[in-house]
């Protein structure tokens, strides 16, 4: 187990990353580690996420409360509270706003067609949640439905969350969407998206168990209680070329 110190220096190099990726931009963002059942360490607030130390970072207990730092508290600690009261088995979330992903959430569409082949063995898909106002438990009402099913999650008119059983698999998970979104706006523009058909999706499911970090899939597309016109990416007037659902097989939690 890593100590609180490698702990500190990782969260540190991947925010510098997820900085330098243009993932953030000014104080945006927040990163957290669960450091044991009681405590998480997590980035203030009001801090550029390419010039944190190590020093900068704050412990909180589960209740949001903070137990050690100079700093004050992410205002959307709850957000990172929420999933780990959810998810036993994560160990840490990344919350950011990288432009392409965030683009598709604030369009209102979900990243739920099967276009590649990578996104379904990963993550299966990245649905959209309902719009929330941060820092409020609004935010909480729009992820709750969705936190026990997927890893990655948009956030309506704000960003993206992600999180896994460590750091990089959280933040692995963060780049995945991006690169998605950005293979996705490509099909949109040039109008000849493929989806993968129901028998490609069952060969990758049955695949991912070779996988590391590939664990379960979710539900696709996700249940439409979360939006108006939020069901998918696809043109206009074009049927969806697979409805296949690709059945959970996460352990119960």
């Amino acid at each position: 187990m890593a100590t609180e110190r490698q702990t500190r220096n990782d969260i540190v190099g991947f925010a510098r990353m997820m900085h330098g990726c243009g993932y953030v931009a000014g104080m945006d963002g927040n990163l957290s580690v669960r450091l044991d059942s009681g405590r998480i360490l997590v980035t203030p607030t009001a801090m550029s996420k390419g010039m944190l130390r190590g020093s900068d970072l704050v412990i909180v207990d589960l209740e949001g409360r903070k137990l050690k730092g100079q700093r004050n508290v992410s205002s959307e600690i709850g957000m990172h509270l929420l999933i780990y009261s959810m998810r036993p088995d994560i160990q840490a979330v990344v919350h950011a706003h990288p432009p392409t992903a965030t683009g598709f959430a604030a369009s209102g569409m979900a990243l739920t067609q099967p276009l590649i082949c990578e996104l379904v063995i990963g993550l299966g898909c990245v649905p959209l949640a309902k719009y929330g106002t941060p820092g409020t438990p609004e935010l909480a009402d729009g992820l709750s439905p969705l936190i026990p099913q997927y890893d990655a999650i948009l956030m309506a008119n704000h960003g993206v969350v992600t999180y896994g059983e460590n750091l990089l698999q959280a933040y692995m998970k963060m780049e995945t969407v991006e690169h998605f979104a950005r293979v996705a706006l490509v099909a949109r523009i040039l109008g000849h998206e493929q989806p993968l058909n129901d028998v490609d999706i069952e060969k990758l499911v049955a695949a991912r168990k070779n996988y590391a970090g590939a664990k379960s899939a979710a539900p696709m597309p996700p249940a439409p209680h979360n939006g108006d016109n939020r069901n998918g990416f696809r043109p206009a007037g074009r049927p969806r070329e697979s409805t296949h659902k690709i059945s959970s097989t996460r352990s119960a939690r």
